[in-house]
């Protein structure tokens, strides 16, 4: 039998319990899925915890995951039993043994990728593809800021930003996830514990500050973040680990002719042309060594709780995943 992880009613990471599940077969334009590696995110603690109000309970959270086809249902074409594949979706139910998905999410996963770096990598990685070459377009002129440079979108960001030629600035709160934002390519990384990281962003643009930040942290650092731009400089804020942004007059950007900007992954990629393209550039970003990920830290689906604690704490470095 299938299993799954129940959302009944947001609260802390114990709210994520186990339950057997009647997965069916697949209906029009759907494949059922057994998976094997399913990715973790921000996002799913934001749901857990009632912060995001977007799953209708009970429900499965969950937005990502690799596995294998074993059976597709009328209309699909592009995909057959036995493919490897990984989706993400804004329908939730990824933390399962199985699932029904529909087959415009999936994507054909390399055979040199293996499924927890898949299942790793595919949100955030199409996050950074949509974060450098679509929301802002970064070249090798542009100062960028990266606020979590040794988290999982971070990592990925900071090594992408510099393969373009970027400089690239990053915070990060310990010495152990410095020396991770320094392999994943930033030329100066902040403690942002031990300095305030506006006055070190002054220091190292010798005033000129950065044309982009690259926000994911939210309330802690987003007027920082402003106080960091150069003229006509952009602030991308996409996550709030530190809590929801408070109101904030927009007459502050005319200091410097700023933009704000709050994309979401799932606007980007909504058309199967997109999404293909992106997700074409990201696993080729991976397998010609433009992108080196960290083995992900994972934990089982019934432990998916203690994976929740995990990056709520910020104990976590890289990406998390659960396997079945």
């Amino acid at each position: 039998m299938a299993e799954a992880i129940i959302l009944r009613t947001t609260g802390g990471p114990e709210v994520l319990r186990l339950e057997d599940v009647d997965v069916g077969v697949p209906a029009l334009g759907e494949v059922r899925l057994r998976q094997t590696a399913i990715g973790v995110n921000f996002h799913d603690c934001y749901v857990r915890s009632g912060l995001y109000q977007t799953l209708s309970l009970p429900g499965i959270p969950g937005l990502e995951a690799a596995g294998i086809i074993e059976a597709v249902g009328p209309g699909v074409e592009a995909f057959h039993p036995g493919d490897r594949v990984a989706y993400f979706t804004n329908s939730y139910g990824g933390y399962a043994s199985e699932r029904l998905v529909s087959a415009q999410h999936l994507v054909g996963v390399p055979s040199c990728v293996g499924d927890n770096i898949a299942a790793a990598v595919l949100v955030k990685g199409l996050t950074a593809h949509m974060l450098l070459h679509r929301v802002h377009a970064i070249g090798p002129e542009d100062t960028i800021l990266v606020h979590a440079a040794a988290g999982g979108v971070g990592q990925i960001l900071c090594q992408w930003a510099r393969h373009i030629g970027a400089t690239v600035i990053g915070t990060v709160g310990s010495d152990i996830k410095a020396d991770l934002a320094k392999k994943a390519g930033c030329d100066e990384v902040i403690l942002y514990r031990d300095e305030d990281f506006v006055q070190r962003v002054e220091e190292i643009t010798k005033g000129r500050g950065v044309d982009v930040a690259y926000d994911s942290v939210g309330r802690d650092t987003f007027n920082g973040s402003l106080d960091c731009l150069a003229d006509l400089g952009h602030l991308v804020n996409f996550g709030q680990s530190s809590g929801p942004i408070e109101p904030f007059r927009i007459s502050n950007l005319s200091r410097g002719s700023y933009s704000v900007t709050r994309p979401m992954l799932f606007h980007y990629s909504s058309d199967r042309e997109s999404l293909d393209a992106m997700a074409n550039a990201l696993f080729t970003s991976l397998t010609e060594g433009v992108l080196k990920i960290t083995t992900p830290m994972t934990y089982r689906l019934d432990d998916a709780a203690a994976a929740h604690r995990a990056l709520e704490a910020r104990e976590t470095t890289g990406s998390v995943v659960l396997t079945v």
